[in-house]
């Protein structure tokens, strides 16, 4: 590695560090693990180096050679289907002299050619032509470099860890929690990509927390039962479960929060209450597009998921979405949220766009403003770090978990 780089990743470690030293205990962040460089440049070579992050639905390449591209970290990578209908991931670095292959941010393509020196790969990523390059040129030392890939329950997941972390765990939450709902079957019907002048952090503990639901989010209070006394939410949760189970299903709720030096994924995935009458998080809680998987009828609840780092997927029984939190740069972040919904479902036929896009939409508009203010006021010469509250106990046990990963 160059010097000048082993330099600048030792000393953003021993800042960060020090950074930790001074972190009071449940609250929020020091202001530079908010906004600095330093910080931003270590969470790239810590947290999303080293776990598996959340890529996209298999439903986004259904045919061999489609692909689609995906930031991860620093890097970008390539989605594709191989002729052998296997999906795989690469590095969107040509092995002449490092140019992007791939251009667009998706497509089809029967080899994939880069529009510098147009050496040509074919679909498994190896080299199919260099021109040339003499009789001498080996081929086969040039392919396209892999990136580690899986895909649970139509879910992609990938990593850039040399020795990545044990999906075992993760892999049966999953597949318990969401092959009832058929995400392997179903399709992302739309896709948003929104930009927040946020740092990813803000981001996530935003999402992680519903203390700011009443007076931000009015369209998701009136759905979602989450600010009720402790009692009241109980019972209403449990009313839900016994209505999923007289449906005849059973999705677990686990809580496997772990750091990366346990050698597992973290994974957090819990249940919550619709209000009464309410079916689906769509306007006046009505279904909004054919039910998926195995429910044949409503059971008035949510299924939601938070996978470390940054990566969050929530079920309904008739539509599923998921959301990728994509750090730009200290004080930047894209959100990408994805719709899903029945393999066979039929745009305008089953299900209005408008409608299915409604609950989200909004509620991620209003994130990104008050995210916003908050990158603002964290800014502040004035800002230092404050208190959770007690209905934060998400937020405050993932502040836990970045805390430990860092170091």
């Amino acid at each position: 590695m160059n010097q000048h780089i082993t330099q600048d990743i030792t000393t953003d470690a021993e800042t960060v560090a020090a950074l930790v030293a001074e972190q009071p205990a449940v609250h929020s962040l020091h202001q530079a693990l908010y906004n600095s460089e330093a910080a931003y440049r270590h969470d790239l070579a810590t947290v999303f180096t080293n776990n598996w992050l959340l890529v996209g639905h298999a439903s986004q390449a259904p045919n061999p050679g489609d692909y689609f591209l995906a930031d991860v970290a620093d890097e970008n990578v390539i989605i594709i289907r191989g002729k052998d209908d296997q999906l795989r991931a690469f590095a969107n670095v040509c092995r002449h002299r490092g140019s992007r292959v791939c251009l667009k941010s998706e497509g089809h393509a029967t080899v994939l050619s880069c529009p510098y020196h147009a050496w040509t790969y074919n679909l498994d990523g190896t080299l199919r032509t260099a021109r040339h390059m003499g009789p001498d040129f080996d081929k086969s030392l040039y392919s396209l470099k892999p990136v580690t890939i899986e895909v649970i329950e139509g879910l992609i997941f990938v990593t850039l860890a040399e020795k990545p972390l044990s999906l075992d765990v993760a892999r049966k939450i999953i597949s318990e929690a969401y092959r009832p709902y058929g995400f392997s079957k179903a399709k992302v019907a739309m896709r948003e990509m929104y930009r927040v002048n946020a740092n990813w952090k803000l981001c996530v503990e935003n999402y992680l927390e519903c203390y700011h639901c009443a007076p931000s989010h009015p369209e998701y209070s009136k759905l979602h039962a989450l600010e009720q006394p402790l009692d009241q939410i109980a019972d209403m949760n449990a009313a839900m479960e016994a209505c999923t189970a007289g449906l005849g299903l059973t999705i677990p709720q686990i809580d496997h929060r772990v750091n990366s030096s346990s050698g597992e994924q973290s994974i957090f995935t819990f249940r919550y209450a619709l209000y009464d009458g309410v079916k689906t998080g769509g306007p006046d809680g009505e279904p909004v597009a054919p039910l998926m998987g195995d429910f044949m009828d409503y059971d008035g609840g949510v299924t939601s998921t938070h996978f470390a780092p940054a990566n969050f997927f929530i079920a309904y029984p008739d539509y599923g979405l998921f959301y990728r939190f994509i750090p730009v740069d200290a004080h930047t972040t894209d959100v990408e949220q994805a719709w899903l919904v029945r393999g066979d479902a039929v745009e305008g036929v089953d299900y209005d766009p408008a409608k299915l896009r409604w609950l989200w939409d909004v509620t991620t508009a209003a994130d990104k403003r008050i995210t916003e203010d908050n990158q603002k006021g964290v800014n502040s010469r004035y800002y230092q770090p404050g208190p959770y509250a007690p209905v934060e106990p998400n937020a405050i046990a993932w502040i836990a978990w970045y805390l430990k990963e860092i170091v």
